[in-house]
């Protein structure tokens, strides 16, 4: 039992059982869901010291008068209920998931039996923009059914969109049927009747409960984890540890692509952790400058391979042959915006006139009254060729006119504002703070960006299955190139399979890009 892989075991329990739970709570229990909460159901007595008495007076007092203002009958054995209707799922729900035919405005009927309906108010709106679906023709009203036994009132409510968490609150006044026998203050629950189509369970809108304090399940699942990692602490502190056989030491430089130096700066500190002989440089300045330094380092050599990797976004241009291609990765990039501009999906043609200086404000697009400015990467940037060719057909971007980004430079061509930064994070910084702007990057740097939109193109996202399908359009090779053969137990050589097996596949996976051994079409990563 001395070999046995406790470690992955450990592992693989604590990540299969908060999945598990993760799917339970919110593709089982959690998906599209519709709730409602009775939160007050009292007689008139009852009301005097409540948060609504006010409304609920107001509410009586409409309804003890009539249209020419005169007094009419006292409600009898009068009764209020305060309805709370919530989206307690994780989605949004829209006006087409309510489970009736398209062409009813209602959505949700609240019984109450043995009682009539005398008035009814929505006296809360998580937010304001769901005033628009309780307006006048939306189906909102009340129906009394005098035939049935008991007589039944009812509330109708109408198909109103919510977001997820959002929320909205109907008061009822309501008055005992006076042919039923007795003097009752207690009343049938109300019943109410809705659902939703693909929600929790059968669909049906759920009686919910306000929770306080964290739940039993949650306190479980922790302290699950607490365990979990505390075995794997002690187990991995008592076992012998030894590096890898394919670990090597030395000096290795790493160059070229700054939209895939984020992962090359993790993929070294994890190379480096097990292989603690193993040094690393990053030096990122862009695949065109990568490719020359290489070129020029390996030409000083007599023989061999300088200790330089470089890394470029697409295949390298004419004129280097000595440097050969390794592909690594399948990578996504993604057009950006300011958030100001409106405008969150591009048809290529679009984009092309955009860049071809056809289309100078957002305006022009249903965006808002901003004009366009173009933040681009300099010419020997791999992912501004790569921009080129699978977006403007190969046609290369105009020269920039502007420093500052937001006019034309004097002398300079004049029309849309067109601009260069040095890196991915320069073009991601320069994009959020200035009106109007579009630029061009890779997906993972600008993910979580809330000061950026990313643009669909087409309609479709940036993500692997579409651009591996053919659906999704800016997508690219990223290679590893070296200055001629290295040797195989050269840190180049180690490092480059470190990439490409199962902890360096986890590294580029999780910065949006996929090792191209996992592609469903792994000929789009063979050299172009």
């Amino acid at each position: 039992m001395g070999n046995f892989p406790w470690e992955i075991v450990i592992a693989v329990v604590g990540a299969v059982v908060p999945l598990l739970a993760f799917v339970y709570e919110f593709a089982v229990v959690g998906r599209k869901r519709l709730g409602y909460r009775v939160q007050m159901d009292t007689t008139a007595a009852g009301v005097v010291n409540q948060e609504y008495a006010g409304a609920l007076r107001q509410l009586q007092e409409q309804n003890g008068r009539s249209a020419d203002d005169e007094p009419t009958q006292e409600l009898f054995d009068p009764s209020f209920v305060l309805l709370r209707i919530e989206n307690n799922g994780a989605t949004n729900i829209d006006t087409s998931d309510y489970a009736v035919l398209p062409e009813d405005k209602v959505g949700i009927q609240v019984k109450f039996p043995g009682r009539r309906v005398a008035g009814m108010v929505v006296t809360e709106l998580s937010d304001e923009h769901l005033g628009r679906s309780f307006e006048e023709g939306s189906g909102l009203g009340v129906r009394n059914a005098e035939d049935s036994d008991p007589p039944v009132g009812m509330v109708l409510l109408p198909k109103a969109p919510m977001n997820r968490g959002q929320h909205y609150k109907v008061l009822t006044v309501l008055q005992r049927d006076p042919h039923l026998p007795g003097d009752r203050t207690e009343f049938e629950e109300p019943q109410v009747v809705g659902g939703i189509k693909g929600g929790a369970g059968r669909g049906g809108i759920q009686e919910t409960k306000s929770h306080t304090g964290i739940s039993r399940r949650t306190i479980a699942l922790v302290g699950f984890l607490v365990v979990v990692v505390l075995t794997q602490l002690t187990v991995s502190l008592t076992s012998n540890r030894t590096a890898p056989l394919d670990c090597a030491g030395g000096q290795l430089a790493l160059t070229g692509s700054t939209a895939f130096a984020p992962v090359l700066k993790d993929a070294a500190a994890s190379y480096q952790k097990t292989c603690p002989d193993a040094h690393f440089t990053l030096d990122a300045q862009g695949s065109g400058t990568g490719l020359e330094r290489l070129n020029q380092e390996g030409r000083k050599l007599e023989s061999g391979s300088p200790n330089i990797l470089a890394f470029s976004d697409g295949a390298k241009p004419d004129g280097y042959p000595q440097l050969l291609p390794r592909p690594i990765a399948f990578s996504l990039f993604t057009l950006l915006v300011n958030k100001d501009t409106g405008v969150g999906d591009l048809t290529l043609d679009q984009i092309k006139q955009l860049y071809d200086g056809q289309i100078t404000n957002w305006a022009q697009l249903r965006g808002n009254d901003l004009p366009v400015r173009l933040v681009s990467r300099p010419p020997d940037s791999g992912t501004r060729k790569t921009f080129q060719q699978q977006l403007l057909d190969g046609k290369r971007e105009p020269g920039s006119n502007s420093d500052d980004c937001r006019t034309v430079d004097p002398g300079a061509e004049p029309g849309v504002v067109r601009c260069e930064r040095v890196s991915t994070n320069d073009v991601l910084d320069t994009v959020a703070r200035t009106p109007g702007a579009i630029g061009y990057s890779e997906v993972g740097a600008a993910t979580g960006r809330e000061d950026l939109v990313l643009v669909r193109i087409g309609g479709h996202q940036a993500d692997l299955e579409g651009a591996d399908a053919g659906a999704y359009p800016f997508w690219e090779t990223e290679f590893a190139y070296t200055y001629g053969e290295t040797k195989a137990d050269s840190l180049a050589a180690s490092f480059l399979r470190y990439l490409t097996n199962e902890v360096g596949k986890d590294i580029v996976r999780s910065y949006g890009n996929r090792s191209c051994s996992e592609l469903e079409n792994p000929v789009l990563c063979r050299p172009m």
